[in-house]
């Protein structure tokens, strides 16, 4: 790790089962860094996280052991140093093996990148612990420990006595911004920009249902109950709904929760798909396919959608509608999620149609929008008007 021009990439591993995963790769010697690579299968395959995650976890390696090199020290003594690698974040430009930065030089990664980055450098460090490769004292040095007092309501429980967490030395201060939710009349002009139905199931999946692009992209047959009573299907949900369920589609999609999930739907989301349907039986390549959600036109056809591909068709949606943005997946989600809430939504009811596995994922989006917040104040002087009667 003390050469200073170091040359790291990630790599996508195949292995001989079909399973893939994301490594680390030092160019020099065309191997994987071990360390790395050890912890990175057992995100993969130990924790059961997504390809993509490892494949952010190994751009995030990159990173730090570039920074350990250049810095000339091993990565086991720059635990207590991370605040001299978020500053090293922001303004490093990795130019192949060099590394190209100076004073005065513009950030070139946001506070978000960075804080990802941190966290991947976190878990890397907590692994390398738990396995012994890293004294104990590291973990002294990544966290505080913190009580919840601070913690909303909602969050802490009936508990009287306050309990602690172990929160993270080393965060980037993120600007307070509105949440990025597409609004109603983009979802309009995208369903509108639609050619095929089932791009419009793709944006109806997104914006009525709260699906993740991974979730929507990963659907099969068997996970679609669109029917008044499932019970022969030994499905006892009542009413329209699908099933969000994490499986490995050999496509990059994937499930974030390991709970499944049903989700409710409405009329529109039904015959999208009904309509879909139709569409997809005239594609022969698709006739025998399980996965719900293929390629109609781009080849391979017949084949099942990647997760990259939705990202892809919104930003064509977004320029044929002529919004000014483009609408990406999430905000969509973020639309769904933000219209319950309006709707009178309760945060558990949110927090079960998203997938969350803590509340405290769903409370970015019980920010207020002025309207809702214009209607609270007349409610309050409806009140008023009412006491003077």
């Amino acid at each position: 790790m003390e050469n200073r021009q170091l040359r790291l990439r990630p790599f996508l591993v195949r292995m001989p089962s079909g399973d893939r995963y994301w490594t680390v790769l030092n160019e020099d010697e065309l191997v994987p860094v071990a360390e790395v690579d050890e912890f990175l299968r057992h995100v993969r395959f130990g924790r059961d996280q997504a390809e993509t995650t490892t494949a952010t976890y190994a751009g995030a390696m990159k990173l730090f052991l570039t920074w350990c090199a250049h810095s000339g020290r091993d990565w086991r003594e720059c635990a207590g140093r991370l605040g001299s690698f978020m500053l090293w974040l922001r303004h490093a430009r990795l130019d192949g093996g060099t590394v190209v930065a100076g004073p005065g030089c513009r950030p070139v990664r946001g506070p978000r990148r960075v804080n990802t980055v941190l966290a991947a450098v976190r878990e890397f460090l907590k692994h390398q612990v738990a396995v012994g490769n890293a004294p104990t004292a590291v973990l002294g040095m990544l966290y505080d420990v913190a009580d919840d007092r601070g913690l909303p309501v909602e969050v802490r429980g009936e508990a009287v006595r306050p309990g602690y967490y172990a929160r993270a030395r080393h965060r980037a201060a993120v600007p307070d911004e509105p949440v990025d939710r597409a609004s109603d009349e983009e979802v309009l002009a995208l369903l509108r920009a639609c050619r095929t139905a089932r791009d419009r199931l793709i944006v109806l999946l997104m914006a009525r249902a709260g699906l993740r692009r991974g979730e929507a992209a990963g659907l099969r047959r068997e996970d679609i109950h669109f029917l008044v009573d499932a019970r022969h299907l030994g499905c006892a949900v009542p009413g329209s709904h699908l099933h969000v369920v994490r499986r490995d589609n050999g496509s990059g999609a994937w499930a974030k929760s390991r709970r499944s999930r049903a989700v409710p739907v409405d009329f529109l989301l039904v015959q999208a798909f009904d309509q879909y349907a139709v569409e997809r039986a005239g594609c022969a390549e698709a006739v025998l396919g399980d996965v719900v959600l293929v390629n109609l036109a781009r080849p391979p056809v017949g084949a099942p959608m990647k997760p990259g591909a939705v990202n892809e068709l919104l930003v064509r949606l977004s320029e044929r509608a002529g919004l000014e943005r483009v609408v990406h997946p999430h905000a969509l989600r973020h639309a769904f999620a933000t219209n319950v809430v309006e709707a009178g939504g309760a945060i558990d009811e949110v927090q079960q149609l998203l997938g969350h596995a803590s509340v405290i994922s769903t409370q970015v989006y019980l920010h207020p929008s002025p309207q809702r917040l214009r209607a609270a104040v007349e409610r309050v002087g409806s009140l008023i008007e009412e006491v003077r009667r």
